[in-house]
């Protein structure tokens, strides 16, 4: 089976665009329970069996936004770096990831955070990578996280926990609708739209990630599962989020 990615929904002239440069995708075995924890009523996490066993997995997500802008105002673009953290989730028979939060260096964090009740909050983030050494090498730091990764020689045959590459392309690379806690108790829901992406395959010489940590899921020392890199993708942000309405979805997908 090969991955074909997803139609690219008609762009309207509220949402936003951006590319993300040096983008990559840390993800972390964790425990399904301990995961299932953290989420709301009528969530799930996204079990896998992995070689030794069955888990869940989560993901810190890394990159800088170039030219970030709402397409009816194209004139204000932003560059910075930000940081998304989610977890792999089924919520009302559909397929998603869970944002526990994002990391964003730039005062337009104020924005998602207090008009929409995002769970964003403003850190000083550095995400830097060379694409032409030999081996290619990637790195974040910021008040609350540090990564340091470079390239494997060769992909892993298979990346463990899928069966072949199409189902960790879906998986880790192309979830396309989110659903995060608001502000006020509810649950958001907001959706995005990019190409098939073409990750290179790193392995982390050192990684912390503090914000997991907090949560139960890992420890100081737990490696990252995987580190699925691209030096450029553009994205489409279908904003604005908006609040889920649960009992649709759900009586939609048992129509179904």
């Amino acid at each position: 089976m090969t991955f074909v990615g997803t139609p690219r929904p008609r762009p309207r002239w509220y949402h936003a665009h951006t590319d993300l440069e040096d983008f990559a995708i840390v993800s972390y075995r964790v425990d399904a329970d301990a995961l299932a924890r953290h989420l709301p009523e009528g969530f799930a996490p996204m079990e896998t069996t992995f070689g030794d066993g069955p888990g869940a997995l989560v993901s810190a997500v890394a990159f800088r936004d170039r030219d970030f802008h709402f397409r009816f105002l194209p004139q204000v673009a932003i560059d910075c770096g930000q940081i998304n953290y989610r977890a792999y989730v089924t919520a009302y028979g559909q397929a998603g990831v869970w944002f526990f939060g994002t990391r964003l260096d730039h005062p337009v964090v104020a924005i998602p955070q207090h008009l929409w009740g995002m769970p964003w909050r403003r850190d000083h983030i550095r995400v830097e990578a060379d694409w032409l050494s030999t081996p290619a090498h990637w790195r974040l730091s910021s008040t609350d996280a540090r990564c340091e990764a470079v390239e494997l020689p060769r992909p892993p045959m298979p990346l463990d926990g899928f069966p072949d590459d199409s189902h960790w392309l879906e998986r880790l690379t192309h979830p396309t609708q989110g659903w995060y806690q608001r502000r006020d108790g509810r649950v958001g829901v907001y959706s995005i739209w990019h190409p098939i992406m073409r990750p290179r395959h790193l392995e982390a010489t050192f990684a912390r990630f503090p914000f997991f940590e907090r949560l139960g899921l890992i420890t100081p020392d737990t490696p990252p599962h995987s580190v699925l890199a691209q030096a450029r993708i553009p994205f489409d942000i279908h904003t604005p989020p908006h609040r889920l309405h649960p009992e649709p979805q759900a009586q939609r997908a048992t129509e179904a």
